[in-house]
């Protein structure tokens, strides 16, 4: 008597299926194949067979069983027919084996894949991810694919390929939209066209597939990395980016959520690739930097990252102090690596420009400013790195350096336990001619600020003084002079109390010298006297 059970499976080596040799055997030409090698090895009875990396897994192999048991006949819908095509594949169940084989019965039913609903074909992509390279090499994705982009064709004003990818060089700009495009007024670009339009029908819908899924898709429309030259693609991809960016990673086998992102490198090259081709004339300077926040966590190559930082720092007089203020990746508050890269490009192609490029850079270094002042408070923002943004700038990008003495005076408060030397190499920082007497007044009485630097704040200020008034007119009216005399004499005194204050501090410290030497020789002795021998 026949036994019941006479094949075993092993599917992925996790699960086992107890089956009938004879049933599987008459539809599958691979088992069939696998049980007469596994009998040439070992004993007849209780044959076992192992299958790795089986579409679907356990559940793909039971929904194949099923089909065998049921005498080659099972229910086919866009949510399964991807896992049974693959499975027919992979063992082998063709017009050669059976009849009624399950691989033609899977290829009759995707012909009809071009007439199935936009939710029938995401929904059969979808269902790929989990053996997307069998869906891959055997050719049915790229069915797929086909027939979503021929229904984003059907449903679309303009085809995708036909795509304008630069604006109108006459275009005129406008002012950036929430998601940092910036419209074309040119009468010449037709209404479909423009940059400016509303997010596409499909966007939303294609951000529930994998990268993988995407960058296929892109490949098919030959638009994927460098030959990305469309811009309503390169608007789907920043949308698609944004969204993965605001959700947490639930993709199969990610570890982490950086291990997870980093599958997206490709796609944010793509989009990166596609911005920098189109620049400032889509993208306006706010625009930039929010492309930047999309992509910069998701595995964006050290090359697009320059492109586009090079094209943020090229209209950085355009930008804000919250386009600035963008999170820190190595522990601190802010990224001010990211900062001093932009103004540095800005420096290298604005600095000995005509008076355009003059006020230009002056905004600049009022935003620097700005951006200097609110860094000051972080506690992790290390002296250098202070240094490193004030000095950034040349000195004709600042007529008045209050701004620069605000934001250090701030950076001394907020970092307490700095030595006098550390405190002294800020203050280097300073361009004390350049500060207004309100600024040098309360420098000079600033308990944080050293002597020596209050002493050279005031001296500047005496000597512009004293510069003015030999330049000035003898028959100069007094109204006329730079400075009245009251404020003269105020500078007068606070010069004089400060020398006074630091000759006060020379002679304390060498007072505490005295001292401590004193205490020394004491000590000394002491320990001289303890430690000598009786005689007697």
């Amino acid at each position: 008597m026949q036994e019941l059970c006479d094949l075993t499976v092993h599917v992925d080596e996790q699960h086992t299926f107890l089956l009938h040799q004879r049933v599987l055997c008459s539809f599958s030409g691979k088992l069939k194949e696998m049980v007469s090698r596994e009998r040439k090895r070992s004993q007849p009875k209780g044959s076992g067979v192992g299958i790795m990396e089986f579409p679907g897994g356990a559940c793909g192999f039971e929904l194949v069983s099923r089909f065998c048991y049921n005498n080659g006949s099972i229910a086919m819908t866009p949510s399964n027919i991807c896992l049974l095509h693959c499975s027919a594949i992979l063992l082998e169940m063709t017009e050669e084996v059976s009849s009624c084989n399950l691989l033609r019965q899977t290829e009759t039913f995707l012909d009809g894949v071009f007439h199935w609903t936009w939710n029938d074909i995401l929904t059969a992509l979808k269902s790929c991810e989990p053996f997307f390279p069998i869906a891959d090499s055997c050719g049915l994705l790229q069915k797929l694919v086909s027939s979503l982009l021929a229904k984003i064709a059907a449903n679309s004003e303009m085809p995708l390929l036909s795509a304008t990818p630069f604006p109108s060089s006459s275009s005129s700009s406008s002012s950036p939209d929430a998601s940092g495009f910036r419209c074309s007024s040119s009468t010449k670009t037709p209404e479909p066209m423009k940059p400016c339009s509303n997010r596409e029908w499909w966007f939303d819908d294609l951000t529930i597939l994998a990268p993988t899924t995407v960058e296929k898709i892109m490949k098919t429309l030959g638009a994927y990395g460098t030959d990305n030259k469309n811009l309503v693609l390169t608007r789907f991809l920043l949308h698609y980016l944004k969204t993965v960016v605001q959700r947490p990673c639930s993709g199969v086998g990610c570890g982490n959520l950086g291990h997870c992102k980093e599958e997206y490198g490709g796609l944010a090259d793509t989009a990166v690739h596609g911005v920098a081709l189109m620049g400032r004339t889509t993208f306006s300077c706010r625009g930039l930097f929010w492309v930047l926040r999309v992509v910069s966590g998701l595995g964006l190559s050290k090359e697009c990252r320059q492109k586009l930082e090079r094209l943020m720092g090229l209209v950085l007089d355009q930008a804000t102090l919250d386009d600035l203020l963008v999170s820190g990746h190595d522990g601190g508050v802010y990224d001010v690596n990211l900062v001093l890269r932009l103004v540095r490009i800005f420096v290298s192609t604005e600095e000995g420009g005509d008076g355009s490029s003059s006020r230009r850079m002056k905004k600049v270094g009022r935003l620097t400013d700005k951006y200097l002042g609110e860094i000051s408070p972080d506690q992790s923002l290390k002296v250098s790195k202070f240094l490193e943004v004030a000095e950034s700038l040349p000195d004709s990008a600042r007529d008045c350096f209050d701004g620069v003495y605000r934001a250090l005076d701030i950076y001394l408060e907020s970092h307490p336990t700095l030595s006098a030397e550390e405190r002294t190499r800020l203050c280097g920082c300073l361009n004390y001619e350049k500060l207004t007497l309100e600024a040098c007044k309360d420098l000079a009485k600033n308990p944080r600020v050293p002597p020596g630097a209050a002493v050279q704040a005031l001296v500047s200020q005496h000597s512009k003084l004293h510069l003015g008034t030999d330049v000035a007119h003898p028959s100069r009216t007094p109204a006329a002079s730079p400075e009245s005399p009251h404020e003269k004499e105020q500078l007068k005194l606070s010069l004089q109390r400060i020398q006074c204050r630091v000759k006060e501090l020379e002679k304390a410290c060498r007072n505490m010298k005295g001292q401590m030497s004193k205490m020394v020789k004491t000590k000394s002795l002491t320990h001289s006297n303890r430690g000598m021998p009786r005689l007697c």
